[in-house]
């Protein structure tokens, strides 16, 4: 994530990070972030998280990743958000996990609808491209009797 954030400082785009306190070592917060939020812990880190995107990507990566994507594509799904998630799938890195996810609709354990909540592309512009531009399904919220 440092290369990341260095990348965006770089080319004069806003960085804001975001820390649980646990977290938050000489090692691991970020001194060229010049906006770095501390929290209390990981919750509290994912709520602030989804609160201040405007869209969510992921970017290959391990456990971390995999357990925020699928929380934000549930919360999604319940309706405590629209906005859109999109993975970028460097190489074929994520195409055993989309691969997962269809194998999931064919089982009947995730509407088809919802494969929309995801965009999945290869290459950076052409995922922006179709975040800025993607509708997400109208889904009916579990929670209540509205769609959204």
């Amino acid at each position: 994530m440092g290369v990341l954030a260095d990348t965006v400082i770089d080319a004069g785009g806003e960085v804001i990070g975001v820390i649980p306190d646990a977290l938050a070592t000489k090692e691991l917060l970020h001194v060229r972030v010049p906006d770095m939020r501390r929290v209390r812990d990981m919750h509290e880190r994912k709520a602030l998280m989804a609160e201040l995107a405007d869209a969510f990507l992921a970017l290959p990566g391990g456990f971390g990743t995999f357990e925020e994507l699928f929380e934000i594509v549930t919360w999604a799904q319940l309706g405590f958000h629209r906005k859109n998630v999109g993975l970028l799938n460097v190489d074929g890195y994520f195409d055993p996990l989309v691969e997962l996810v269809d194998h999931a609709i064919q089982s009947g354990f995730i509407v088809a609808a919802h494969r929309d909540l995801i965009v999945v592309e290869r290459e950076p512009a052409a995922l922006l491209e179709r975040l800025a531009s993607h509708e997400l399904p109208h889904v009916r919220r579990w929670l209540g009797p509205e769609e959204i």
